[in-house]
């Protein structure tokens, strides 16, 4: 009897682990079956078999200026996981405060401005005497806030995910500014979708979405219920006149009713800040003056230490630490590169390039060794000018997708994928973008009034490999493998490794073959 209880039990036990153990197969299928059609839906995305250069399909005016997006549903950036726009602002036009939900690399095209972003946290450190505003007692307000920026034409901008900033054109000319958000980053974890949350103002639906509308599905009357597109706008003014300890009044202005300016708004006056470099200046001119002041003084005390000698005296004057509270005096804001203070700008002065023919044009490459906040980023940038009919060498990207906006001139471009089909051979020109997927082959060959460009690069240290020029994947193989390899003889195989003595850049009609 205890035997067959014994057994009834076991059988028991074995048919409901056998039933957990298929329920735990099941989940566990269910879970790799949806992680393999993710995969596979990316895959497809970069199946690319033929690539356009693209120009903004949406266009969004604000009061001092407008914003372009490209599509975002093109499949050549949805490869890349990155969304593209410019913003075109006017002089003393403001872009209102935002953040976005990816990281943002920013490339200053034309004109200059100030610019100022805000980690949460990190001390005001610049204070200003307010001329514009007096308080009652008639004693000048003095305002504190974090770093902001000089930038200007060929700067490139980081801007880590969730960071609030915003950009301010102090010039004469217009601004504009080209931009790509990485919506694929790890620091992503809503959907790939790019979104800008405003601070501030109500800008266009459009705005906040990267150019995509929303549902039509929702009925004009919810969408009269939200008067503003700032993160402010859908709490509750009672709640918010609490938390800013403000009166009502004041609350609903925060929520910007009724307020037709869009994301860049006019300022009413020329706002004046105090820009590092003015602070750096001022700070040289006294230093100046205190190093004229020290010789003064230590020529006195040498004078008096030798009359103090003389009447048997021997009195040690200290003044030596001068020159060390000096140089606090004109030390910048805290430790460089830290969390707070670090670079979020970098000059692609064209003094200093990375690659330089004087004949073919120059290239500037930022990565993560010379501006370090790219390594959180993980993208990086190149800036290109190409002379009259000049040619960037075939080349591909080995570790990134590479966005290529045109600033100025024309070009033709071929780019070839794994299976030897040109995906593109045409024509490009300024303000349009075209995307080189990652390890396609791309050649560019500058028209009569030359070529220049910024490409946007997926991966913080982007590397490239050369198939010409005389750092070329060619020159390092073997004669003899290039002769059986191409059917052709040693002597050709040699002339196809030693034709250029050009690194990268090659003149137009400068082949080195004699």
């Amino acid at each position: 009897m205890a035997y067959s209880s014994l057994l009834s039990l076991s059988f028991c036990f074995l048919v409901l682990f056998h039933g957990c153990f298929a329920r735990i197969e099941l989940v566990t299928n269910r879970v790799q079956s949806q992680s393999e059609q993710q995969q596979q839906s990316q895959q497809n995305q970069c199946q690319l078999q033929n690539l356009n250069a693209l120009k903004p399909q949406h266009q969004f005016k604000s009061e001092a200026g407008v914003t372009e997006f490209w599509d975002q549903n093109e499949q050549q950036f949805q490869c890349a996981g990155v969304a593209f726009f410019r913003h075109r602002i006017q002089s003393n036009g403001l872009l209102l405060p935002s953040f976005n939900n990816a990281p943002q690399l920013v490339y200053v095209v034309e004109g200059q401005g100030i610019q100022g972003a805000v980690f949460p946290g990190c001390p005001e450190t610049f204070q200003a005497q307010s001329q514009s505003q007096q308080s009652k007692r008639g004693q000048s307000f003095r305002d504190q806030h974090q770093k902001i920026r000089q930038i200007k034409k060929g700067d490139v901008l980081a801007l880590p995910t969730g960071v609030a900033h915003w950009i301010y054109n102090n010039g004469q000319s217009q601004l504009v500014l080209v931009s790509l958000v990485d919506v694929s980053n790890n620091d992503n974890q809503l959907d790939q979708n790019f979104r800008k949350f405003f601070l501030a103002g109500n800008p266009q639906e459009g705005l906040v979405t990267g150019g995509q509308r929303q549902s039509s599905d929702q009925n004009p009357e919810q969408e009269s219920e939200n008067e503003g597109n700032n993160v402010l706008s859908g709490f509750d003014e009672k709640l918010l006149a609490e938390v800013f300890n403000i009166d009502t009044r004041l609350a609903r202005k925060l929520q910007n009713e009724n307020d037709e300016r869009g994301a860049i708004v006019k300022v009413e006056r020329e706002l004046q800040f105090r820009t590092p470099e003015e602070i750096e200046e001022e700070q040289t001119q006294q230093g100046g003056e205190e190093e004229e002041e020290d010789e003064e003084e230590q020529e006195q005390g040498s004078e008096e230490e030798e009359e103090e000698e003389r009447g048997g005296r021997r009195k040690k004057h200290v003044k030596g630490s001068r020159k060390g509270q000096k140089g606090k005096r004109r030390s910048r804001n805290g430790l460089e590169e830290t969390f707070c203070t670090m670079r979020l700008k970098h000059m692609t002065d064209s003094s200093f390039p990375d690659v330089f023919n004087p004949r073919a044009g120059r290239i500037t490459t930022v990565n993560n060794f010379n501006f370090p906040v790219l390594v959180a980023l993980q993208l990086s940038a190149e800036r290109g000018v190409l002379y009259k009919n000049a040619i960037f060498a075939p080349h591909w990207n080995m570790n990134a997708h590479s966005i290529v906006y045109v600033t100025n001139g024309s070009a033709r471009i071929q780019i070839v994928s794994e299976n030897g089909e040109a995906v593109f051979d045409d024509e490009v020109e300024e303000g349009q973008v075209i995307t080189v997927p990652q390890n396609f082959v791309v050649v560019k060959k500058a028209g009569r009034e030359g070529f220049e460009w910024i490409a946007f690069k997926t991966n913080s240290n982007a590397k490239t490999a050369e198939l010409a020029g005389h750092t070329s994947v060619f020159r390092a193989i073997p004669v003899e493998v290039l002769a059986n390899s191409f059917r052709i003889s040693r002597e050709e195989a040699n002339r196809l490794k030693q034709n250029w003595r050009d690194v990268s850049l090659l003149a137009p009609g400068r082949g080195s073959q004699q």
